[in-house]
């Protein structure tokens, strides 16, 4: 199958997909050069010096050769003619209200919700086309047994932080399926120094169902992701921005799982705001075995009572 196919799919599900991805380790600026890699991700919101809406979230990535024999990997759209990578990530994210010490639902504000997940991906990349296609499959869980308190009470105990006490009020045990493609275009590159993508993403299923369109820049000593026949310089150091529109159709963290609907607080769908702006940026240095990253996000409100909302993280990896 080749490129212009998934392109057309995609072109038919954007529109028909009515929140963003908070954890994304698939885009091409954060690409790593090997097909053995593990990669640990932290989030948190007190990077932005705050302690609400997405609050935390941790992944943790194995890539390698023997993961093609996963059988879920009959799922993905694997083009013709392309360098593919298999992998698996455990991922788990929580949210809060903005009083964290308040034991009663806070009504107009985000409800408590956590969600932990095992992601089956492929990578595939042509060289020809300087394009980037990923597939993505999401099992797992929301609610209680995402042990989103049991992490939070943990950490702040441990910090001397305000003990969270609105977790009894959380989104109630509901199943995890989402399905996810990635197309991603190299626009321009400059030599190792500055490079422009454009990318497009949709997710449908029963934690996000949305669609996003945006661009991002890279700029500082920096190899391809999507050539192997450049000079591949053993350092990088390289700054980047990412700018995304997305398009919302259901958010299980605000409004409750697709088919548990006994949830004590959830956000009505008329409420939801269905056109958001993210903004990430931040910088990477990456040697021939090592990687580090530090993260920022800027994301503009979820729903009508909503505010913005500003997370900060950390990524380290290593080849193998």
């Amino acid at each position: 199958m080749k490129y212009n196919l998934f392109s057309f799919v995609l072109f038919l599900l954007i529109p028909s997909i009515l929140s963003a991805q908070k954890i994304d380790n698939l885009v091409s600026f954060r690409d790593i050069a090997s097909d053995s890699y593990f990669r640990f991700n932290y989030d948190n919101d007190y990077f932005s010096g705050t302690d609400e809406n997405y609050t935390q979230g941790y992944s943790l990535e194995l890539v390698a050769p023997f993961l093609e024999k996963n059988p879920v990997n009959y799922l993905f759209l694997i083009p013709e003619n392309s360098k593919v990578k298999y992998g698996l990530t455990i991922e788990h994210i929580g949210f809060t209200a903005p009083n964290i010490g308040s034991p009663e639902i806070q009504f107009g504000d985000r409800p408590f919700a956590a969600a932990i997940m095992l992601k089956s991906f492929a990578i595939t990349t042509d060289t020809l086309a300087r394009s980037r296609l990923t597939s993505s499959l999401n099992l797992g869980l929301i609610g209680p047994g995402a042990f989103g308190k049991e992490m939070q009470v943990g950490i702040h105990e441990i910090t001397g932080n305000t003990i969270p006490q609105g977790w009894r009020n959380q989104i109630r045990n509901d199943v995890v399926i989402n399905y996810e493609l990635a197309y991603e275009k190299q626009l321009f590159r400059a030599g190792d120094y500055v490079s422009l993508q454009s990318n497009s993403t949709a997710r449908v299923g029963t934690l996000f169902t949305n669609a996003s369109i945006g661009l991002n820049t890279n700029i500082g000593l920096i190899n391809s992701a999507f050539s192997v026949n450049n000079r591949k310089s053993k350092f990088q150091l390289y700054g980047y921005s990412q700018v995304l529109g997305n398009l919302i159709g259901y958010d299980a963290t605000l409004q409750g799982g697709v088919f548990n609907k006994d949830s004590p607080y959830t956000i009505p769908a008329e409420e939801i705001t269905r056109l958001t702006g993210q903004f990430n940026y931040g910088f990477i240095l990456k040697t021939r075995t090592l990687y580090f990253e530090y993260s920022r996000t800027v994301l503009t409100r979820e729903f009508d009572a909503g505010s913005p909302t500003k997370w900060g993280g950390i990524k380290i990896g290593f080849t193998f």
